[in-house]
């Protein structure tokens, strides 16, 4: 069984990890601070993409470019939190500054 840390916590240490890195993050929505899942949303020079989280096909945690493996405009990328907000109310928004559209933390997109 794989222990779970704590969504406010992981929402402080990518926030933290954002700023060492000079690309400012934000929390846009606060979720359940234990249990909450997340949304990341890039905003990068040609547009956002929000990152959603998943697993792979081993059942190891992962991300997945909800909004698409391009660029998308603010509007659409707002569509896609509000959608998934409405689905799950426990979620966590957070959002970087992130040029090349990569996450400032560790992570593995499918």
């Amino acid at each position: 069984m794989d222990a779970k840390v704590k969504a406010h916590i992981w929402a402080s240490m990518a926030l933290r990890l954002s700023d060492t890195m000079g690309r400012p993050g934000a929390v846009l929505r606060r979720g359940d601070p234990d249990s909450g899942g997340f949304l990341c949303v890039l905003h990068g020079r040609e547009g956002f993409t929000v990152l959603s989280q998943a697993r792979d096909a081993e059942g190891r945690p992962a991300w997945m470019r909800g909004t698409g493996p391009a660029a998308v405009a603010e509007d659409v990328a707002n569509a896609y939190v509000e959608r998934q907000v409405k689905r799950d109310p426990d979620l966590w928004v957070l959002e970087f500054e992130a040029p090349d559209l990569l996450p400032p933390f560790e992570a593995r997109i499918l």
